[in-house]
């Protein structure tokens, strides 16, 4: 089953390597994943996005609501601050768009991010899904393919059993966290009803959940569109390209994310974000 979107300022490359998921791998431009339990196939031909996936009837919501293909990206970056930082990356990352994810994977991917590059992060996410996952329907001939494991399912296995996924000192709070939404003492859904720092304050309450790993949850499954996770990167961006040449305190960098980038904050940290990651890969080649 098959179809094809037409797109208009989307990089789709850009988009799926940028740091917001990790189930995603390129091969000649070709992009495989697996989006709410399904196996899909993305390739993008100039203002096109031709999707592939095998469960036939299953229509095409659930992919243009992850790809978020119906977002006024010309909008969102108009309302971008316009001082020379900011431009350069809308610049450099034309096309980026935020997605939409299932709150429990971001969470637990997250979790699992902590301290950890993008490969070592794709690594214990794809461990986690081969042994605690459901296999998802895949084309003839292709390697096995597993869904996110569920939270009751991870909340039954032991610390070792996560530990053998390569999370070391993350595996309790994985666990910790799938244990607490089972016991009903969070409900996730509920959480895109509540104001924002409301919503961050019921996710810092998880163990191992910080305040950069519930501002990627609230903005990547969550589309709160001023959550703005400030991360090694980001942390670096705003040093350099807003406060060249002098200390400035975390504190200090989160005020001037809450009062800076606007109603759309957290595509601007995003961007930044890319931007960073790209532009010192383009230095060192």
């Amino acid at each position: 089953m098959q179809t094809t979107f037409a797109v208009k300022n989307y990089d789709l490359a850009a988009t799926l390597a940028s740091g917001q998921a990790f189930r995603w791998r390129s091969i000649d431009d070709v992009w495989e994943g697996i989006v709410a339990g399904r196996w899909v196939r993305l390739h993008q031909q100039h203002d096109s996005i031709l999707a592939e996936t095998v469960l036939a009837g299953s229509g095409w919501q659930w992919l243009l609501h992850y790809l978020q293909l119906d977002v006024d990206l010309a909008a969102v970056l108009d309302a971008f601050p316009k001082d020379a930082p900011m431009m350069a990356a809308a610049e450099a990352c034309r096309g980026l768009r935020l997605l939409r994810q299932d709150p429990w994977e971001c969470l637990a991917s997250f979790i699992c991010s902590s301290n950890k590059q993008i490969v070592q992060i794709q690594q214990i996410v794809e461990l986690l899904c081969q042994r605690f996952g459901e296999p998802v329907e895949v084309p003839p001939g292709r390697e096995l393919a597993f869904a996110f494991p569920t939270i009751a399912s991870i909340a039954e296995v032991s610390e070792s059993d996560l530990r053998a996924c390569k999370m070391g000192f993350r595996a309790p709070y994985v666990l910790g966290t799938a244990q607490m939404i089972g016991r009903g003492e969070l409900d996730l859904e509920k959480l895109r009803d509540l104001p924002l720092a409301q919503a961050r304050a019921e996710l810092l309450k998880f163990p191992g959940v910080g305040r950069k790993i519930a501002d990627c949850v609230l903005l990547f499954a969550y589309g709160f569109p001023t959550a703005f996770p400030v991360d090694v990167w980001v942390m670096k961006a705003l040093r350099e390209l807003y406060f060249p040449r002098r200390r400035v305190k975390l504190k200090r960098l989160h005020h001037f994310s809450e009062t800076h980038f606007g109603p759309h904050a957290g595509y601007a940290q995003q961007y930044l974000f890319h931007y960073m990651r790209t532009r010192k890969r383009a230095a060192t080649k």
